[in-house]
Formats: structure tokens, sequence, C-alpha cells
């Protein structure tokens, strides 16, 4: 979690909304990232997605059986999405996000019996830096 972190400050570095991802694969970490929406001019561009799209680039492959995602906030429904459709093992997350998380803030969609994968989640990892760390940088937003 301190390498998704460290891309979640990358992110507050250039303006971004500091999300940071990484993707492990067999203990081996196969990509990282963070949120680039605004640099990128693309809406789906969340620290979530961009590893997912580096690491099945990586594996040569879409279904990333036998990995597990760390990221610094709880994943919106999109990602959400994708975590399910890529075949993610685990999520491992830092804050949660109850305005757009949809893990545990709402909908629980990870936990709805209508999937065809279950993504196995935890919560809280590092919380207090993540949530420290977005603090921040709303709060200069917000001069």
């Amino acid at each position: 979690m301190n390498r998704a972190l460290k891309q979640a400050q990358k992110a507050f570095d250039i303006g971004e909304v500091p999300v940071g991802a990484v993707l492990v694969y067999k203990e081996e970490i196969i990509a990282e990232s963070h949120n680039s929406p605004i640099s990128t001019c693309d809406p789906s561009a969340h620290a979530e997605i961009n590893v997912i799209r580096d690491g099945a680039k990586f594996l040569k492959n879409y279904r990333l059986n036998n990995t597990s995602l760390y990221v610094t906030l709880e994943p919106c429904a999109m990602c959400c999405g994708a975590l399910i459709h890529a075949r993610v093992e685990n999520l491992i997350f830092s804050a949660a996000d109850l305005k757009s998380g949809a893990v545990v803030s709402n909908g629980n969609l990870l936990d709805s019996d209508f999937i065809n994968h279950k993504v196995n989640y935890l919560q809280g990892l590092l919380q207090d830096e993540s949530s420290d760390l977005l603090k921040r940088f709303f709060s200069q937003k917000r001069l």
C-alpha cells in the first residue's frame, strides 16, 4: 500500500485527485498508476482502471486471476465493474469514499448476488495516510 500512496502523491503533484493503485500477481508488482482523467482527457482513467489495463497487457490476458489490487480509496461503481470483469481476486483499499465508493459505502456491488465473480476485499490499510492526502488536496482546491 505504500507504493500506492506514492502513486497518489504523484497524482496530487500534477493536480489530479490523489488516488494511487498497485496490482500484484503472485507477490510481484506488475502495474502501478494513479488517477489521470484530467491529464489524459479520459474520464475512465482512474487508478484502478489504469493498473487493470497495464496488468492485462503485462499478463497478455484480460483475466487477472491470482491478482491483488491495492488502492488508496474505495473504488467507484465503474472500477468495481472492471474488477469483476477482470477477475481480480483480492481488493485492498485504504479510505472509504462516502460519496462515490461502491464497495462498502454505497451499493456494496462486490457483495451482490447477481455478479459472476466474487472479489475478496479488505478496507482500512493505511487509511489515515490516504485520508490526510485527500483532505490536503481538497482543502487546497477550496481556497
